[in-house]
């Protein structure tokens, strides 16, 4: 029963994207110039960055082409489930959804689904340019590897993503905190240059990150087929965040819906 109703919400959405075409277009089409820029970056100021890299071996677009693809992962886990719920919100379709008798891990998955589905294609699309027109070499990457970083790199920022969407419930109002969480990872955690070229205070505040781990991880697993035991100390940190804010984006997400049960406010945006 709990498949069908996800496969019901993935056919929903399925029929809504096919209804815009367009979008799908000017999303491939977007990608398509964020590979570019930075294949023109690296080459204005790619050897400048060489220093750096020397523990994954590659030059800077490599770099950022993996670093880029990975984080739309990121950013779909902090903001797709908010993204949705408000829509549900305007539509007037949020209460008729929870008052159901679907369990709370069924809802978010079927929520968040089709982003995911919708970033892996971007994901596709930036290693096949990267691959075929830009002669990018992953003949080296550990595919045991790079599936357990993207699992767990998943289900922690989903969670981040799920604490979010419980500020939307509670206050009806968009999360400017996701917002800021996604800026400061992007900047902060390796995306778009190692975070050795950081001053040393800005690469304290890195380490506290999670997704600082996942991209040094997913590069090595990559560019240099490290295998988990290779990668063991970035995982268990990943693993850490994982256990902490699964748990509590569960609890915070039944504590924002007991709320605006409560309050008899499901309906309202």
């Amino acid at each position: 029963m709990e498949i069908r109703k996800i496969l019901a919400f993935l056919k929903k959405d399925f029929l809504t994207e096919i209804s815009y075409k367009l979008s799908f277009l000017l999303n491939i089409f977007s990608v398509s110039v964020s590979i570019l820029t930075f294949f023109f970056i690296d080459k204005l100021f790619g050897h400048k960055m060489a220093p750096y890299l020397a523990p994954y071996g590659i030059n800077y677009f490599a770099y950022v082409l993996i670093a880029i693809a990975f984080f739309s992962y990121v950013g779909t886990g902090l903001g797709s489930l908010s993204s949705r719920i408000r829509q549900e919100q305007m539509m007037g379709t949020l209460e008729a959804i929870l008052v159901s008798p679907t369990k709370i891990p069924t809802f978010i998955i079927a929520l968040s689904l089709w982003n995911f589905i919708i970033a892996s294609i971007d994901v596709c699309v930036y290693l096949i340019l990267g691959a075929l027109v830009f002669k990018v070499n992953f003949g080296n990457i550990n595919i045991l590897s790079s599936l357990v970083i993207l699992i767990l790199t998943v289900l922690t920022f989903n969670s981040l993503g799920v604490i979010a969407a419980s500020f939307i419930i509670v206050f009806k109002r968009g999360n400017p905190v996701t917002w800021l969480m996604d800026s400061a990872f992007g900047l902060l955690g390796g995306v778009y240059f190692p975070v050795a070229v950081l001053p040393n205070w800005l690469r304290s505040i890195s380490s506290l990150l999670p997704v600082t781990y996942a991209i040094k991880a997913m590069q090595l697993a990559v560019y240099k087929g490290y295998s988990l035991s290779q990668l063991s100390s970035d995982l268990i940190i990943l693993l850490f965040f994982t256990f902490m804010l699964l748990p509590l984006s569960m609890l915070s997400f039944k504590f924002a819906l007991r709320k605006a049960k409560r309050q008899g406010n499901l309906l309202y945006y």
